[in-house]
């Protein structure tokens, strides 16, 4: 019997002993590759040295000390750090500890500048649907899930939710990649003039779409578009890069791919690859600056936040990304591991999209290729997958509702930056054995 209350309330999962490199190990002995990072989150697989140096060191010295008296010495490296990494007008960093607080934080701010600059009227937050921004109540009022919304619906700030950028389920037979950006971000100005200009508070979105659909990238200039209809009616663009960014597309961040910059930029997992929990807000200097020259402070806070042995973790982190030089080996094994999917599922009629950046990728299974209907969702397709890859040493983060929230699924991958060629071959081979198996049980 287990205490705990696990994700699934009446399923008791392995017990994880310990990890090397891309493995984790069960006490029953058993190994697992770990091609989902988790859940995008172990970008440096587990116990690398440096990073348990650096924990080491840090609580030799320091543990925690609350930010309300004090900052210390990590939080600032690691601040410095991220805004010199940053996108073009990011110059300030508020630390959390997790992509949902970040993304609730970042709500927050986005309405504190509204109102320290005399736009109190702005209040509307535009979403896509099908998509995620985390689990406490204003991240989840700003996700598109269908499902995870359903329950809480009552207890769900207004928020309203524009089309995606989903190209293998919204772009029209024909129509060219530049003219369905050109749709799906005229949705976002139509919801803007809808909903009243100057009463418009942000659009929150995720670079690359992670876990609600499964690594969807923009298509062409979709995200300029964005930034350009943000900037015309005086709306924050605020960027959700918790799961998709530091590192995981082959760029620190998503976007400098699309050459856009957000007001307020999103970051977690990947950030301290899960040594420690933390996540981070990047804001421009105009908002830091109506904080600072209006109210004089930002009315926020967690008792966490910006944890010297979080902070150290994700200094290290990001310094051994540096000097290992591992986002050209993310695009590298990513272009083998897309290559890899291609070549498996390439002629499986059930398997309708590869797709991704980098080391984020993800396959949708279908259960008619030509008319892209998706499975039964009673079949819990993709429950039977993470079973299969399970059995076979494997760990890969798959999903349901990809389509609507209900109907869909997918199978996402996010090895880590460290994961080597024939490492990659490997992953592929024991995912095409677990979808193979899933599928012919579904049959």
């Amino acid at each position: 019997m287990s205490r705990l209350l696990h994700r699934a309330a009446n399923v008791v999962p392995p017990v994880a002993v310990g990890g090397r490199g891309i493995e984790l190990f069960d006490r029953d002995g058993r190994s697992y590759i770990d091609a989902s990072g988790g859940a995008a989150v172990s970008c440096l697989g587990h116990g690398h040295p440096d990073v348990l140096a650096a924990l080491h060191a840090q609580l030799d010295r320091l543990a925690y000390a609350h930010t309300g008296f004090f900052s210390s010495e990590p939080a600032e490296r690691l601040a410095e750090r991220l805004v010199e990494d940053a996108p073009e007008g990011l110059t300030r960093v508020y630390l959390v500890s997790g992509g949902s607080e970040a993304v609730e934080a970042a709500l927050k701010m986005a309405r504190q500048y509204a109102v320290e600059t005399g736009q109190d009227k702005r209040r509307h937050v535009i979403a896509r649907r099908q998509s995620y921004h985390g689990n406490t109540l204003g991240a989840l009022a700003a996700g598109g899930n269908a499902w995870r919304r359903a329950q809480f619906r009552p207890l769900l700030i207004e928020t309203h939710h524009v089309d995606p950028c989903f190209a293998y389920r919204g772009q029209a037979e024909g129509e060219t990649g530049e003219a369905y950006a050109a749709r799906a971000a005229q949705s976002l100005e139509d919801k803007i003039l809808e909903l009243g200009p100057d009463e418009v508070l942000a659009f929150v979105a995720e670079t690359v779409v992670g876990a609600t659909a499964g690594a969807v990238p923009p298509v062409a200039d979709y995200l300029r578009r964005v930034r350009a209809i943000c900037d015309r009616y005086g709306v924050l663009l605020i960027l959700d890069e918790v799961m998709c960014g530091m590192g995981r597309t082959g760029t620190l961040h998503a976007c400098e791919q699309d050459g856009v910059a957000p007001d307020l930029l999103t970051i977690a997992k990947g950030l301290g690859g899960g040594y420690q929990p933390i996540g981070a807000v990047l804001l421009s200097e105009p908002i830091f600056q109506a904080f600072a020259q209006g109210s004089g402070f930002f009315q926020h806070g967690h008792t966490y936040m910006g944890h010297p042995m979080a902070a150290a973790a994700g200094l290290a982190v990001q310094d051994v990304i540096r000097r290992d030089g591992l986002l050209a080996n993310v695009v590298a094994m990513g272009e083998r591991l897309d290559r890899g999917l291609k070549e498996r599922f390439g002629a499986n009629p059930h398997v309708g999209d590869v797709r991704g950046r980098g080391l984020f990728r993800a396959i949708e299974l279908v259960q008619d290729r030509a008319t892209k209907a998706p499975f039964d969702p009673a079949l819990k397709l993709h429950a039977s997958i993470k079973r299969e890859a399970m059995a076979r040493g494997l760990m890969v983060y798959p999903m349901g509702g990809a389509v609507d929230g209900a109907r869909g699924d997918h199978v996402l991958l996010a090895p880590p930056f460290i994961v080597e060629g024939a490492q990659i071959d490997v992953i592929v081979e024991r995912l095409g054995e677990a979808v193979d198996a899933s599928l012919a049980a579904a049959a």
